[in-house]
Order: structure tokens, then sequence, then C-alpha cells
């Protein structure tokens, strides 16, 4: 599924900066708070998709 494809991809990005974060970056900081921001978008697309496959499933 693209959706979910997308969303390991913006989860495997935001990696290095997170850890950058955690050793007192400010700027990494932002990055991140950023990326998760993208991650929530990417993982609600992934939920919207995996309930329209349900919903198909059910009508056929």
């Amino acid at each position: 599924m693209e959706a979910y494809e997308h969303l390991k991809k913006v989860v495997a990005e935001v990696e290095d900066d997170v850890k950058r974060a955690v050793g007192g970056n400010k700027a990494a900081g932002v990055r991140v708070r950023s990326s998760m921001q993208d991650i929530k978008n990417a993982a609600q697309d992934v939920r919207v998709k995996i309930l329209e496959l349900r919903d198909e499933t059910q009508k056929a």
C-alpha cells in the first residue's frame, strides 16, 4: 500500500533529527516536531485507506 510506504519513509527520515534533538540540538527538535505532524497526517491516510479496503470487502 502506497500510503503505508510513505509513512515508513517519513518515520525513517526523522530518525537522525530525533537523535540530534535528544542530544540538545534545538533546530533538530523543531524539525522533529514538524516531521511528527507529517507522520500524524500520513498515519491518518493509512487509517482511511484501511477503512476503505474494509468497506470494499464488506460490499463484495
